[in-house]
This record gives C-alpha cells, sequence and structure tokens, in this order.
C-alpha cells in the first residue's frame, strides 16, 4: 500500500500512512518540518528523506495520541532530528506509545496485510518505543521562505497544537477540528473551554485547512461554519452514540452542520 504523498502546496505535502491517518511535510529553502509521524508501520523517516534528501528537518506532534505519534521511532538515528510536543501532553504519552499500544495497533496491522510485507517487522514495530519528545513552544519556526507558526489549543487533549503557515494562509488543526471531531477521551477538555480555544483560531489570517484524517485541502468557510454553529442550542440537541472501548463514557453527538459532527463528554459539558 504505502504512503500517498499529495502535494498540496508548492512546499506542503499532505501524507496519509498504510493505516489512513495524515500528516503533513511542510519544507522550506533551508529545512522542513513534519507535523505528526502517523501509526508508525512505514518507514517514515525513510519516506520524509526520499521526499527533501538531505536536507535538514524536525517533528512536531500536534498531541501525544498513537495515530499521530508512533511513527516517530522510526527517526531514531537521523543526526539532529528533534521530536517536540507541546508540554501539557506529555503525562500521556507513554499510554498511547507503550508496549500494550503497539500490540493493539501491531494486530489492527496485521489484519490488514501490513506488518511483515513491504512494512516494517512485527519486532521492530514492538520494540520503537519512544522516549518523551522534546518540549515545543508556540511561536514561530523559520524554515527559510516559509514559516511555521505553532499555536497551542487545548481540546482534543490538553497540550493539542495547530500549526499556521503564514505565506500560504494555511492552518493544520490537528485533530481539534476533523468534520467528525472527537472530544471524549477521559484528557479531553470540555466542549465548552473547547469551543473558547477553538474561536480563537479564527482570528488568524488563513484561507485553507488541512485535517488529520482527511486527505484534501479544505477552504476556510468549512472550518468556519463548524466552529460558527457550534452554538448552545446545537449542543443541547446532541444525541446520546456508543463508541467502542468508551461505553463507559456518557457521549453525545452534536450534528454540527453539512454534515459535519462533533461527539464529546455529556457529564463533562453539564459540569461546565
Amino acid at each position: 500500500m504505502g504512503f500517498e504523498v499529495n502535494r498540496v502546496l508548492p512546499d506542503v505535502m499532505h501524507i496519509r500512512d498504510a493505516m489512513g491517518v495524515c500528516m503533513t511535510l511542510i519544507e522550506g529553502d533551508q529545512a522542513a518540518l513534519l507535523v505528526d509521524t502517523g501509526y508508525g508501520v512505514e518507514n517514515v523517516g525513510d519516506m520524509v528523506r526520499s521526499l527533501i534528501g538531505n536536507k535538514p528537518f524536525r517533528v512536531l506532534l500536534t498531541h501525544h495520541h498513537h495515530d499521530h505519534t508512533l511513527g516517530a521511532y522510526t527517526l531514531r538515528g537521523i543526526p539532529d532530528c528533534e521530536c517536540l510536543m507541546l508540554p501539557e501532553d506529555m503525562p500521556a504519552f507513554h499510554i498511547y506509545n507503550g508496549k500494550e499500544k503497539r500490540r493493539q495497533i501491531l494486530a489492527a496491522a496485521q489484519g490488514r496485510g501490513l506488518i511483515g510485507t513491504d512494512a516494517l517487522s512485527e519486532a521492530t514495530f514492538l520494540q520503537g518505543e519512544c522516549e518523551l519528545p522534546q518540549t515545543a513552544q508556540p511561536g514561530d519556526i523559520d524554515l527559510g521562505g516559509v514559516t511555521v507558526r505553532i499555536i497551542d489549543c487545548p481540546g482534543h487533549t490538553p497540550g493539542s497544537a495547530c500549526v499556521l503557515i503564514p505565506e500560504r494562509k494555511l492552518l493544520l488543526t490537528g485533530d481539534d477540528w476533523n468534520p467528525c471531531t472527537w472530544l471524549f477521551f477521559p484528557e479531553a477538555l470540555g466542549v465548552m473551554a473547547y469551543r473558547e480555544n477553538i474561536r480563537r483560531l479564527q482570528a488568524y489570517d488563513f484561507t485553507h485547512v488541512l485535517c488529520s484524517h482527511q486527505p484534501e485541502l479544505f477552504p476556510r468557510n468549512r472550518f468556519d461554519d463548524f466552529v460558527n454553529n457550534l452554538t448552545d442550542a446545537v449542543l443541547e440537541a446532541a444525541k446520546p452514540v456508543t463508541i467502542g472501548g468508551y461505553e463507559h463514557i456518557d457521549t453525545r453527538q452534536a450534528d454540527i452542520t453539512d454534515g459535519q459532527i462533533l461527539v464529546f463528554d455529556w457529564n463533562k459539558y453539564r459540569k461546565e
């Protein structure tokens, strides 16, 4: 299967891994930055090298969940390749990157025929637990002609980060916004706090959006429609929905607009 590389803008590649999650590679004249690393059932480091050659690069993890971070272990041995994440997500990093989670993902990957073929071996994957990333801080990273601005936006997790590329008027939302946004994990913020933070993103100058679970480039109005319609009335009308593995949480689905949904923890909402 392999990586699907989509060059959405001249210096921006949105890349979907074999398990279906996306990462984004931004390449400047002097350096590059990879946003997220996917599930890690393929060699992310080799893939990046094939696209940018020997140009130096670093990695920003938008949050600590396994589908965005497990691939970081394939970057071992690449000189000066920093892996960064906002500090608020550090405490739960090993929950989503430890042996138990790796075994779960290994079983899923084997079910798709991905491990032991042209991907990484079973032993390599299971032994791939990473050390804690280095601490990222909100602010700008100059890649040479292209700027990456890290924006803290707590919501999907306490340390969720979004990325703005001012020269391309492009916003990367990680998992803070997808057409189907999840806000029910134990570490997720309540929906009212999330709404306040996601609204702050509307102050930035951007015309297009990339998210982590869709391969296409969205126009800004798609994001704005979600945020503007995330009203009290819409939240109050949310209906119960069952999420496998999270049956102990009172999850509700709010139908926001135009097929977009938000699944959130009803009890956290009622306590806010």
